[in-house]
């Protein structure tokens, strides 16, 4: 082959790879690439996260979860594995500590009991599983998954859903392996409140009672995004209340023409709103990138509407983003073509 043909083949090659990773090209068609974008980020929970109410030790434990849920993640998109099992694989870790509102650290409920709930959502065909108000499954993040891989339904509830989880071999705990010291002292300092106040008129106790939930987005190596979210609910909820968390489209959201977003903070707002796939909807018919969509939807309208929390998601091409509207909250994140990073408190936009 002529040497300045070659030459020229190799420059051009090599244009195309930068027009193919540039934010400014984000919405060309995508381009063959050698090397593909591929990424996870993950949340904690957002809320009262405030340096002044941190200690090191503290810090260093948050810091470290998060860290080993995004690395685990992360080895597995890296290794050419699926979203799907990135997202399932750095959520169970979050859930198998105390220190987040999911799993192991589930908040109690008025009754002092634990319902915890989880969603999992595969971009590539926009399948997707959920549990809501399960209480003795150890990683309910696996049962999202078993119900989207192995019935033919969307979500299962209640005893329900703990029975069909059994039948296919999902791991149990009884009552005492969900609770901690702390979540049990938050319901007593709810319940104190509740004696205090009229609930009907003041529902000020709910507002550091919602934070915690855990979630996970990434995009592999194929091109395929995921997103998943679990959460123990409120402190000293009532009446089998279900949030976002387990609902496709308000908390949990994937599309790989778009993105994937996970949700956190005060459900019954990322409901209303619909939340997750409204930040995919306005990508898609707005032409708009992920960031800015997650502006509008929780200032625009979760604020508007007197709700709080945060947003993180993932697009097609590998940019990564947050947005909360809260004084902090637990994240990380790395992809390919970025470092990694992890955050607790102001909002530092990725």
């Amino acid at each position: 082959m002529n040497s300045r043909f070659l030459h020229f083949k190799l420059i051009a090659a090599s244009l195309c790879l930068l027009c193919a990773c540039s934010p400014e090209t984000k919405d060309d068609p995508i381009i063959e690439n050698p090397i593909p974008a591929y990424g996870i980020v993950i949340h904690g929970g957002a809320g009262t996260i405030m340096k002044k109410k941190m200690t090191p030790e503290k810090e260093e434990a948050y810091s470290q979860m998060l860290d080993s849920a995004l690395s685990a993640g992360y080895l597995i998109l890296e290794n050419g594995g699926s979203s799907l099992d990135a997202v399932q694989s750095a959520i169970e870790i979050l859930e198998d500590s105390p220190l987040f509102n999911a799993g192991k650290g589930a908040v109690f409920n008025h009754e002092g009991r634990h319902e915890m709930d989880a969603s999992i959502m595969n971009g590539k065909d926009r399948n997707a599983g959920a549990v809501a108000g399960v209480s003795t499954i150890r990683n309910p993040i696996q049962a999202a998954r078993l119900v989207m891989e192995q019935s033919e339904h969307v979500m299962l509830s209640g005893a329900g859903a703990e029975i069909f989880s059994l039948a296919h071999g999902i791991a149990t705990e009884d009552s005492s392996y969900f609770s901690t010291e702390g979540r049990r002292k938050s319901l007593d300092k709810a319940l104190e409140r509740e004696k205090a106040e009229d609930l009907s008129e003041n529902r000020g106790q709910w507002i550091d009672s919602k934070f915690g939930t855990v979630g996970a987005c990434a995009l592999d190596k194929h091109g395929n995004l995921a997103a998943g979210t679990s959460t123990g609910g409120m402190t000293n909820k009532k009446y089998g209340r279900i949030g976002d968390s387990p609902i496709i489209g308000a908390g949990t959201y994937a599309y790989d023409s778009t993105c994937a977003i996970s949700c956190t903070g005060w459900g019954e707002y990322y409901i209303r709103t619909v939340a997750a796939k409204s930040v995919s909807d306005q990508m898609e018919y707005g032409d708009i990138e992920l960031g800015e969509a997650m502006e509008h939807t929780l200032y625009q309208d979760i604020e508007k509407l007197g709700g709080d929390g945060g947003i993180i998601g993932i697009d097609r091409l590998g940019n990564v983003a947050w947005r909360f509207n809260t004084p902090g909250m637990y994240r990380a994140s790395i992809t390919s073509a970025t470092e990694k990073c992890i955050h607790f408190y102001e909002d530092l936009v990725e």
